[in-house]
């Protein structure tokens, strides 16, 4: 886990800072091998068109559950990166109030929460609006509304003032620290956003799938803000996705498959932060990854099928609003083990007694089904047979 901080830890002589990427003559001038691409990139808005073109093949209700889904594991996954870990159920709960959608098992969310929500929902969902630093500071303002990262007061809704020193990346203990990164200077944060924002909403010939990747690395490289760039910049980029598509329902994650493959995710960050615009790496690896984030949804809508069929045979009963809980997670693809009567009153914070009624009330209807084995041991499964 790579860790922020001030750059005071660290003296830099002129031939280190000069490595960086953005210290090159030709930055912010990327440049990369079309023809190196040229596959990888025909394949995946080869996908991508496939996908889109399945999904309008569901019908209204599954679409809607895809989506709901997809933006669940944005949110979770990218502070997941970061290494924060929301609640799964209140991400869910709070983008499903947020998009008017009438789903069972809604629980409160927390203020963590509804702020990565919020501003999640306004990089996908308003897609075609413009990129501008009043909506970029009101992410960031969204993300810190008490003014602090943990028990440190930053600058919020703003550029990094200088104040706060060099941005830098690093890991290992203090006094032997390895220096993974360093930001451009706060004096040149105004210029270079107005160039990137610039850039990111002007019409051209590049393909926005590249855009989005190019997106990705360039607002990495310039760590805007004191804290949440990582968040920000995995926002930007699926904006730029959900440009691509045209919808701004989603159907894949590439936040979830970086979370995956997040040592390798820095590692690629890092080799290009010490080379030079010309990104044809940094752009191989960000499509494959995305390859795999397709490949990944693929899978997960055929879950969410499955999903569909078994509230449609729920639905024919009578189930109260513990039950539903209970069928939400553990339909949720973080569920683990199985389900018994300690973990049911646990989660839904009754007694065991009530658990034991619910629980063998689900298995006379047919959808928890026994495990094998007894006793304290006894634990149930949903049924797999929803025709």
């Amino acid at each position: 886990m790579l860790l922020r901080r001030k750059a005071s830890i660290i003296t830099l002589n002129n031939a280190v800072i000069n490595m960086w990427i953005h210290n090159h003559q030709n930055w912010p001038h990327f440049t990369w091998e079309a023809g190196a691409l040229a596959l990888k990139l025909a394949d995946i808005r080869h996908r991508q068109g496939r996908l889109l073109g399945r999904m309008e093949g569901l019908g209204f209700e599954l679409k809607r559950e895809a989506s709901l889904s997809t933006l669940t594991n944005d949110v979770v996954k990218s502070s997941a990166i970061e290494g924060e870990h929301l609640d799964i159920l209140e991400v869910r709960s709070s983008i499903a109030r947020r998009l008017g959608l009438d789903i069972a098992g809604l629980v409160p969310a927390g203020r963590d929460v509804e702020s990565i929500v919020e501003m999640m929902l306004d990089a996908t969902q308003l897609f075609a609006k413009p990129l501008t630093k009043e909506r970029f500071c009101g992410w960031h303002a969204a993300l810190f509304p008490t003014g602090h990262s943990g028990m440190r007061r930053i600058t919020v809704g703003d550029w990094r003032p200088s104040g706060a020193g060099p941005m830098q990346v690093v890991s290992g203990p203090i006094g032997r620290e390895k220096v993974h990164f360093e930001a451009p200077s706060a004096e040149r944060l105004e210029h270079e956003m107005a160039v990137f924002l610039e850039w990111f909403d002007k019409q051209g010939t590049i393909d926005p799938v590249i855009k989005s990747a190019i997106a990705h690395l360039w607002f990495v490289t310039l760590h805007p803000f004191e804290d949440g760039n990582g968040r920000i910049a995995r926002a930007i980029s699926d904006m730029a996705l959900a440009r691509a598509d045209g919808i701004p329902d989603r159907f894949y994650s590439m936040t979830k498959q970086i979370e995956i493959e997040r040592t390798i995710y820095y590692v690629q960050l890092e080799q290009q932060q010490r080379s030079t615009p010309e990104i044809t790496g940094w752009l191989e690896w960000f499509l494959d990854c995305l390859g795999r984030a397709i490949s990944s949804a693929e899978k997960t809508h055929g879950s969410i099928m499955f999903k569909a069929r078994l509230w449609n045979r729920i639905n024919r009963i009578p189930i109260n609003e513990r039950q539903r809980l209970i069928i939400n997670r553990m339909l949720e693809d973080d569920f683990k083990g199985k389900m018994n009567t300690s973990k049911y009153a646990k989660l839904v914070k009754c007694s065991k007694d009530t658990a034991l009624r619910d629980i063998q009330y689900l298995t006379a209807q047919g959808i928890f089904v026994q495990n094998s084995g007894g006793g304290r041991s006894t634990s149930y499964r949903l049924t797999d047979e929803v025709t």
